[in-house]
């Protein structure tokens, strides 16, 4: 393990710090000691969102999140999550992000839920979104485990106004996946349905992955593996950056604002190694 902190960026996708503190104390509760974990959210200027469940709001804040991934980047993170389960905009800031990894909670549930079930459903806040996270999950490889989607019809902005009516509607869900469906785990398919999983999980009997929580530590398992083995993200072929001097002469990556809020999770303070005696 490397003698100083690790650097993770966890990136709120929207233009508002609402919500920024919610996932600060989850970073507080489940981020290894020797973790230094930046909440950060994007300036008002990327258009205020406090959410991104249509595509076009996406739209307006992938620009953001490179921008956001670039200078992440250069600060010397070591990984970053993209927190919102729409995986938004997760290739094209890994292609400007240097030497950094960079995952996003769908990709990363889908990898956890894989290695402790055979077969998972993913809960979501409304059958909006079930089409194009059907797409990620595809894209990501995992279609076959899926047992299905099942929404809750509750927005981004609803999981947290009334815990208990969220995790009634949650429990209900997830035990028609597990008892009609045969699900073997399951997924929270929205960030902001964080701090339910213990619950749901009691309630239910199997794995129940909470995929703010699932970004957080995939981040940081690439953070420990790029400073334990070397592995850092491959910059050839489909995976090649754009030349540095043609980003100079474009423009627009690096001028601005780039981040609004940001709040700081230190790491632990590094105890010295005791001596064999």
């Amino acid at each position: 393990m490397t003698d100083r902190p690790l650097k993770i960026m966890y990136l709120n996708p929207v233009g508002t710090s609402g919500y920024d503190h919610v996932f600060a104390e989850m970073a507080r509760q489940h981020k290894l000691p020797q973790t230094e974990v930046h909440i950060a959210s994007l300036p008002p200027s990327t258009g205020g969102f406090t959410h991104i469940e249509f595509r076009s709001y996406e739209a307006i804040v992938t620009r953001g999140i490179v921008r956001a991934a670039r200078a992440a980047a250069k600060e010397g993170f070591d990984a970053l999550a993209i927190g919102c389960f729409y995986d938004t905009a997760l290739h094209d800031a890994r292609e400007v992000s240097g030497d950094m990894v960079v995952t996003a909670p769908c990709v990363a549930s889908c990898e956890i839920a894989a290695s402790l079930s055979n077969r998972f459903g993913v809960i979501v806040g409304r059958r909006k979104w079930v089409h194009q996270m059907h797409s990620t999950v595809r894209e990501h490889g995992h279609e076959h485990r899926l047992s299905g989607f099942y929404h809750v019809e509750l927005g981004v902005d609803d999981f947290q106004k009334d815990h208990a009516e969220t995790e009634r509607r949650l429990i209900a869900a997830g035990r028609k996946a597990v008892e009609e469906e045969f699900a073997e785990a399951l997924i929270l398919g929205c960030t902001l349905e964080v701090g339910f999983y213990r619950d749901v999980e009691k309630a239910l009997g199997v794995p129940v992955i909470d995929p703010s929580i699932a970004a957080l530590k995939r981040a940081e398992y690439a953070a420990v593996l790029k400073h334990d083995c070397g592995w850092k993200p491959s910059r050839r072929w489909s995976s090649e950056a754009p030349p540095e001097e043609e980003i100079a002469r474009f423009g627009g990556f690096d001028d601005g604002e780039i981040f609004g809020n940001r709040i700081v999770v230190p790491a632990e303070p590094l105890q010295p190694a005791r001596r064999a005696a």
